[in-house]
């Protein structure tokens, strides 16, 4: 059992008002179970959520819901938040590259929208049953690096649920749901990458994955807060626990000093 990921050439640059599914239908060669790894980038300027940003700073902070952890830097400040979309990662999914001087890039308003309009336009298109996978760029909080995750989906299963069933040896799966999605996003960075000007990649040989148009989207992937375990950056969180006491202790009447 294999798969292949190739880029498509010849995609260009991608303008407000663009019909993305028409541009990728004449550039790709499409099969029944094809699946397309977008890169969200070029949603966003189709969708023109491009915007002045003199400074990026004040767009990520329009961006954001939810400071997570701010660590300052020689030459600036990293903060890692939640923004609109719920994803939590670096400023918000703000970016200046690959975007027009003086401008900035958002992230599309719905990602899983955009993927179920761009897999029903290029199944219209094509006739084929492609599923879509909307990718972006985040770091991971114990690793060093970036990858590429599913930000948006439609007609794609995003999990290989495989709970119930036994590894090779016999033994029962109670935990094991891979994350399909981001790992096929993983996969087409490899041949898309950040400079080649390479948007788009069509995965071939996962047809399994590919489903109907109204199967959870890349937002069922996102974990809820009742189980986020890692809420907070390690120095917010001792703060607002010494802000917690500190406070307690005023209310209560106790010595603040043993």
């Amino acid at each position: 059992m294999g798969f292949s990921v190739d880029g498509v050439e010849g995609i260009g640059e991608i303008e407000p008002g663009a019909d993305l599914a028409a541009i990728i239908a004449e550039a790709a060669e499409l099969d029944d179970g094809d699946i397309l790894v977008v890169t969200s980038k070029i949603v966003s300027k189709a969708e023109g959520r491009i915007v002045q940003a003199a400074d990026r700073e004040q767009a990520i902070s329009d961006e954001t819901v939810r400071v997570v952890a701010t660590r300052t830097f020689e030459g600036g400040v990293t903060r890692i938040v939640e923004n609109r979309q719920g994803i939590i990662g670096a400023a918000a999914g703000v970016d200046a590259s690959n975007a027009p001087d003086g401008t900035v890039l958002l992230l599309p308003v719905d990602p899983d929208a955009s993927a179920r309009a761009l897999a029903t336009g290029l199944r219209a298109l094509t006739g084929r049953t492609v599923g879509v996978i909307l990718s972006d760029t985040l770091g991971r909080p114990w690793r060093d690096g970036q990858t590429d995750i599913a930000i948006g989906a439609a007609g794609v299963h995003v999990f290989d649920d495989l709970r119930g069933g036994t590894d090779a040896s016999g033994k029962p799966l109670s935990v094991t749901m891979p994350c399909v999605a981001d790992e096929i996003a993983g996969a087409a960075e490899l041949v898309k990458g950040k400079s080649s000007g390479v948007p788009v990649a069509v995965v071939r040989g996962l047809g399994r994955y590919v489903g109907e148009l109204d199967l959870p989207g890349a937002r069922s992937i996102q974990r809820p807060a009742d189980r986020d375990l890692f809420r907070q950056g390690a120095d917010e969180a001792y703060d607002e626990g010494y802000r917690a006491g500190f406070e307690e202790s005023v209310a209560e009447g106790r010595p603040l000093v043993e």
